[in-house]
């Protein structure tokens, strides 16, 4: 299912999601695609490196913020940004500008650190010398962080050729459901790394956002919307 709007309109102009999404499309045509192969070579993230067992083309400390602005297609990069298009804007809107770059390149460390646990733990050593990739796990972390802020807004989304309207708790939900029970498949497969999707890292990063989003909520750090969530019912 592929989200076409949540059915917000932000209070402010979200310039830095904006920003985030002019610099991963950044990275992606004027680094990458001149040499897509060696780009992602250098610029990726090697959980082996974080246990010394491998040495990658950088320190793990630094790759791991590089790999958050890499991507490995033109289908990975586009699915990406569109749904930090749609969920980005109205989480920054309740942070604030600068609280959300914070709370966002933390739930990509997160998201990351989550995916290298697992791998080192219970993958196996080719498994962590496989090059983590992308921004999905910090825009995870704001899947997590919409969920808290507006689950009942609704999510204009494609399903097959029809457009339909889902609640967000039921499709971010569902989103969350599916990278346990994937996750859950590589475990016992032995391979951890989601045969090529790094589904641990999506959890992590979720699970970062919703509750690092709710102890700020209930300390009054974050403002959502709410005379617009309370016009919204659950179904």
């Amino acid at each position: 299912m592929l989200p076409l709007s949540d059915g917000l309109r932000p209070r402010q102009f979200p310039v830095v999601n904006v920003a985030l999404i002019v610099a991963n499309f950044a990275v992606w045509i004027f680094y990458e695609l001149p040499h897509l192969n060696a780009s992602i070579y250098h610029a990726s993230f090697y959980p082996c490196t974080v246990d010394n067992a491998c040495h990658g083309p950088e320190p793990w400390e630094i790759s791991w913020f590089t790999a958050m602005f890499t991507h490995g297609s033109w289908d990975h990069i586009l699915g990406n940004m569109l749904f930090l298009a749609i969920f980005g804007k109205n989480v920054e809107d309740a942070y604030g500008h600068f609280r959300y770059l914070v709370f966002y390149v933390a739930g990509g460390f997160a998201a990351m650190m989550t995916q290298t646990a697992v791998t080192l733990l219970l993958g196996t050593a080719s498994a962590a010398r496989v090059p983590n990739l992308g921004a999905s796990g910090a825009i995870a972390a704001v899947l997590g962080a919409f969920i808290v802020l507006y689950p009942t807004a609704r999510i204009r989304t494609l399903v097959l050729v029809f457009f339909v309207q889902i609640p967000a708790w039921v499709f971010l939900g569902g989103w969350f459901v599916y990278q346990l029970v994937e996750g859950h498949a590589g475990l016992t497969s032995a391979s951890a790394n989601g045969g090529g999707v790094a589904f641990f890292a999506h959890i992590g990063g979720f699970a970062f956002g919703a509750l690092v989003t709710l102890a700020l909520l209930n300390a009054g750090r974050v403002a959502p919307q709410r005379a617009q969530r309370s016009i919204l019912v659950p179904v």
